[in-house]
């Protein structure tokens, strides 16, 4: 079992050229080159830079626990894995950000990840296909789990011990029995549903056209696809989660995955296949389209779902065994996640119509910041721990630092030929 941590990421989607028309005659893709959607890509960068806020600020979560740090790594409760450090001044407003990137961005970023798989099965076929995920997710996670989390984590040992040495953190974690790999968690598991979607490809070739008639209606009726995607969703997530609980992780090495959330994530994923092979310049995602048109009602709607969603939460977790706060926090938190996630949709279907240089740079770095972030919210959040500063000061230094250093070696990187080929 592993202590909750949320994170996210999207690759930076396999540009795609109009294909082989989708085969299934009620339904033509797009053809347009779906991966340069401009609104797409400035929502995977936006919340790209969500999450690096989210692990910069989550050290000062008024939420989370207040305690010494623990004698060594693999001393219980293993808190390090989901904050490797914790510091003595917390803030609320950082908590409810916290609450609530965890409500949606998760399901949001597979939502965005599916939009192109289709065009690119279409046009690569599914040994191509998974060839390339491979490329881009595989080799990625194999470096952020292998090197990225290990230097993640150290501050989280600095902590334990007045005597540090690399040999005797490297003894704890070998002995911790699998491999902490942070936040690349999601990238193996995306590409496990990569996986999934190449070998269904290979059995019958149409079956993303299903799901696109179930996507067809969306540009001009956005609150049905809203409701069968709560619908869906929910009837996979209520289960798992009286089961499992939100704060199940299944742990085996280095693949980490949150067990009650597993069947969730991959409804997003095929509503997001579902959105990209109908087009998304004329569907769900359309900047005529109701969804785009009806934006501001969608920004009202978020906060207040958020809050209500938020109270039965709290609600349910203070009345541990009756079942019906449960019940009732998981169904709330099902339709918080969609109405978050429409209104981002939303908002950057409507008004990112336009290139500006600085987001286009922010967009094309999004994948690596998202591979190496982690070790500098940690490490600042550690040098921060003494600073006599109050907890919205050192969130808001570590973030901005966070942001500034990921962006910065991420586009250094990015000048080696080989390694801009993956990210």
């Amino acid at each position: 079992m592993k202590l909750e941590q949320t994170t996210i990421l999207t690759p930076v989607p396999v540009p795609a050229a109009a294909g082989s028309p989708l085969p299934v005659p009620a339904v033509e893709p797009a053809g347009l080159p779906q991966a340069d959607n401009l609104s797409v890509g400035y929502l995977r960068a936006f919340i790209t830079v969500m999450v690096l806020a989210h692990h910069a600020i989550i050290a000062y979560n008024p939420f989370l626990p207040v305690q010494k740090p623990a004698a060594s790594l693999t001393a219980q409760p293993q808190w390090w894995q989901a904050f490797p450090v914790l510091d003595s001044q917390r803030w609320v407003g950082f908590g409810l950000l916290n609450a609530f990137n965890d409500m949606f961005f998760m399901a949001l970023m597979f939502f965005l990840s599916g939009l192109f798989v289709n065009a690119s099965l279409q046009r690569k076929g599914s040994g191509a296909f998974l060839g390339g995920r491979a490329l881009r997710l595989g080799i990625p996670f194999v470096v952020a789990a292998g090197l990225v989390a290990p230097l993640a984590y150290y501050p989280a040992y600095l902590q334990t011990t007045s005597h540090p040495a690399v040999s005797d953190f490297w003894r704890q974690w070998t002995s911790l029995g699998h491999w902490p790999a942070g936040p690349a968690w999601f990238v193996w598991v995306l590409l496990a549903f990569d996986a999934v979607a190449a070998g269904l490809f290979l059995l019958s070739p149409r079956w993303t056209g299903g799901l696109a008639r179930l996507a067809s209606n969306a540009k001009s009726r956005p609150l049905a696809f809203f409701a069968l995607l709560v619908a869906v969703s929910a009837i996979v997530y209520l289960p798992m989660e009286l089961v499992f609980t939100s704060f199940r992780w299944s742990t085996f090495g280095p693949f980490t995955f949150q067990t009650s959330r597993l069947l969730f994530y991959a409804v997003y994923f095929l509503a997001g296949i579902g959105v990209g092979a109908f087009g998304l310049e004329k569907g769900l995602l359309a900047p005529d389209g109701r969804l785009a048109r009806r934006w501001s009602a969608w920004q009202t709607a978020c906060p207040v779902v958020f809050f209500l969603t938020l109270t039965v939460v709290i609600v349910a977790i203070s009345a541990p065994g009756k079942k019906g706060w449960e019940i009732g926090g998981d169904l709330a938190f099902t339709l918080c996640c969609a109405t978050s996630s429409f209104c981002f949709l939303a908002l950057f279907a409507r008004f990112a119509t336009r290139r500006v240089r600085i987001f286009d740079s922010l967009r094309d770095n999004a994948y690596g910041m998202y591979l190496i972030h982690y070790a500098f919210a940690s490490w600042l959040q550690l040098s921060l721990v003494s600073a006599p500063l109050p907890a919205p000061v050192k969130g808001t230094l570590a973030f901005l630092g966070t942001v500034a250093l990921s962006w910065g070696a991420t586009a250094a990187l990015r000048r080696i030929p080989g390694v801009a080929r993956v990210i």
